[in-house]
């Protein structure tokens, strides 16, 4: 009897751990640029190489490229340094206007992701 029970629930459990790792599993940022629209306003996770950062009074943007293309990331929570391989999680956005900031770094128009945390690798 508890062998029919202990199954289910495991069936279960197994089944929320692969949902769940697979809605938070790594992209690449070739994903990213090749259908925007799909990752928008959702959240994702990238990884790579630090190749260009900015920061102005705790707010900044740095260029991640995880060799299989680059992406700015903007951060109201700091920037890592130039070269500092880093795990970022964000949200994709669109034509993002960054206002005083984004006349200040000079960013392309396009496909940008607004950070909610980065970790160093």
């Amino acid at each position: 009897m508890t062998r029919s029970i202990v199954t289910p629930i495991a069936l279960v459990v197994l089944a929320i751990v692969a949902i769940t790792s697979t809605a938070c599993a790594t992209r690449t940022i070739s994903q990213v640029l090749a259908d925007p629209g799909r990752y928008r306003n959702k959240e994702v996770r990238l990884s790579g190489a630090v190749v260009d950062s900015y920061s102005l009074v705790g707010n900044g943007a740095y260029q991640l490229d995880d060799n299989t293309g680059k992406l700015w990331i903007v951060s109201k929570t700091g920037v890592p340094s130039k070269g500092a391989r880093v795990k970022v999680t964000g949200t994709v956005r669109e034509g993002f206007n960054l206002g005083a900031l984004g006349d200040r770094l000079k960013l392309p128009a396009g496909v940008i992701m607004l950070e909610s945390s980065h970790k160093a690798n």
